[in-house]
């Protein structure tokens, strides 16, 4: 009768297998070799695992649920084999001298784990952390070399250097203010004849600008032969040399030119009208005279610019205004010559910022020899900050893990630890960031991998906290 009942026990099981749509591959003659002491071992002393699926789906839960059909899932203990779960989803066998498997955690970094091999909700697999790779008491994350090469993990030693930042701008190019020529007479006069009668029309100093008669300078010219022919004759001593110099200082203030006053001294003549010469070299950029014009003492007639040097007024940011003084170098490349940047110096901060766009300007001077660069032109600027300080501690801006209050870089302290270690920031500038504070010469600093790592660490920092004892009230 009892191998009558076990082969109906048999058949039973295998109806129900096949008409449940999944193979139980556990087998059942394993349940009827069961000795009769195993039976009757109470269940309270073996430690259940995980619960599974009744119908042998590949299903689990960490605590007692039902399925659709409304059965029990079944208990699955630690002594029991575990040969239904999927191969893809079974845990690695536990050899000799191999790891041991202690949880798998969430494969976002969340403080998530199972017993159990499953999926998140993005059906991204656990991620299986084995005995050795867990923190130690003093925050120092411990991970396998066989990890540490396959995600890439990257080192660099901490070094001094100088920090170099590049600061961004835009400008524009202006007239050098200081190479800027106003061309006026001193006395009343009527022009008689323009040499220079077009805007942009480029003089050099002491070329003609227009012939100008004025009664006053022929009037002092009178005075200047009459002196001369005064100290000839010897008349009047001593007070006749004061009296030539004065006649020549009264032409030299009304701005005739040392050239006139020694060609009146000498021939003793009185030309009627004077070529007004140019007091500079540059481009005529204003013209305000026209032939037979009428003019008085003061008026402006001409204005001059020297285009060998420029400006170039640069707009920075006010975050960036700190790091920028006179003296620093600036690379200004224009859009008509993308190709040919040049280099200057800043001259000037001016001390005021534009409200609107909270920007500051900076004076720049460069050359500008061959006449190419005009005014108005747009510009781009680089400023090469930091270039005149001193070496710092510094590493690579991928070493530093940001979370807007907190800074922490992680130091490889060998044999696949790494300590997660807090600093203070100072200059970033050319991939590098100043370290102030937490960090020394000589030591190792992961620069690749950070997150991997990070997350890693805050995950065992979470467990650990979890398993802590609660204090008592």
């Amino acid at each position: 009768m009892k191998v009558i009942s076990g082969a109906i026990i048999l058949a039973v099981g295998l109806g129900a297998g096949l008409s449940g749509g999944y193979w139980n591959v556990r087998p059942p003659v394993a349940r009827l070799a069961i000795s009769s002491s195993a039976q009757q071992e109470p269940t309270a002393a073996r430690k259940i695992i995980y619960y599974r699926d009744p119908s042998g789906a590949p299903y689990w839960s960490a605590e007692p649920k039902k399925d659709d059909s409304g059965r029990d899932y079944l208990p699955v203990y630690e002594d029991e084999d575990v040969s239904f779960v999927p191969a893809a989803k079974k845990p690695p066998p536990t050899a000799a001298g191999a790891r041991r498997l202690l949880y798998y955690r969430n494969p976002m970094g969340l403080p998530d784990t199972s017993p159990v091999p499953k999926k998140d909700w993005m059906g991204m697999d656990y991620i299986p952390v084995y005995e050795g790779e867990e923190q130690d008491e003093s925050g120092t994350v411990k991970v396998s070399l066989e990890k540490i090469q396959r995600i890439g993990v990257r080192t660099e030693t901490v070094d001094q250097q100088v920090i170099v930042r590049p600061v961004r701008g835009v400008g524009r190019v202006e007239h050098d203010e200081s190479r800027l020529t106003i061309v006026t007479m001193r006395s009343d006069g009527y022009i008689e004849e323009l040499f220079v009668n077009k805007t942009g029309q480029h003089v050099r100093a002491g070329d003609p600008l227009f012939r100008v008669y004025s009664p006053e300078i022929q009037r002092a010219q009178i005075d200047l032969i009459v002196a001369v022919g005064a100290g000839q004759r010897g008349a009047g001593g001593p007070e006749a040399n004061k009296n030539l110099e004065g006649a020549r200082q009264r032409l030299r203030n009304l701005g005739v030119p040392e050239s006139r006053i020694k060609e009146v001294r000498e021939t003793g003549t009185n030309p009627r009208t004077l070529d007004w010469p140019s007091p500079a070299s540059g481009d005529v950029i204003e013209k305000r005279i026209i032939n037979g014009q009428r003019v008085q003492a003061g008026q402006e007639l001409y204005r001059i610019a020297d285009h060998s040097h420029v400006w170039v007024i640069a707009e920075v940011a006010e975050s960036d205004l700190g790091m920028i003084k006179p003296g620093t170098r600036a690379a200004v490349s224009f859009r008509a010559y993308p190709m040919a940047p040049v280099e200057g110096e800043v001259t000037f901060v001016y001390p005021e910022l534009r409200m609107e766009t909270r920007t500051a300007r900076v004076r720049i001077e460069v050359p500008n020899p061959d006449g190419r660069l005009k005014v108005d032109m747009y510009a781009d600027v680089t400023f090469q900050t930091g270039t005149d300080q001193a070496p710092v501690v510094a590493v690579p801006s991928s070493a530093v893990i940001d979370s807007g209050s907190r800074q922490v870089v992680l130091v490889a302290k060998g044999d696949g630890r790494f300590e997660p270690r807090q600093v203070k920031l100072g200059r970033y500038g050319d991939g590098y960031v100043e370290v102030r504070e937490g960090l020394e010469t000589g030591e190792d600093v992961v620069t690749s991998a950070t997150f991997l790592i990070d997350a890693e660490s805050n995950l065992k920092a979470a467990l650990a906290a979890f398993s802590q004892p609660e204090a008592p009230k």
